[in-house]
């Protein structure tokens, strides 16, 4: 069995956590900020956990 290979475009958007499951940042966060508010602005700050959707194919991208 050839060794697998990281998806480095993933690598970067993404982390697993201790349980394996993989995290994202929010969007909309980065520039534009004065039209939103600081509400908005301060949910954006934290990791989610990916959807249930995405999580198969996401673990297959980050294998280690």
């Amino acid at each position: 069995m050839p060794k697998l290979k990281t998806h480095k475009g993933a690598s970067k958007r993404f982390k697993k956590t201790g349980t394996g499951k993989v995290v994202r940042n929010h969007a909309f966060a980065r520039h534009i900020l004065t039209s939103k508010t600081r509400k908005r602005k301060r949910k954006l700050h934290g990791d989610v956990v990916a959807d249930a959707a995405d999580q198969p194919s996401l673990r297959r991208m980050l294998p280690y």
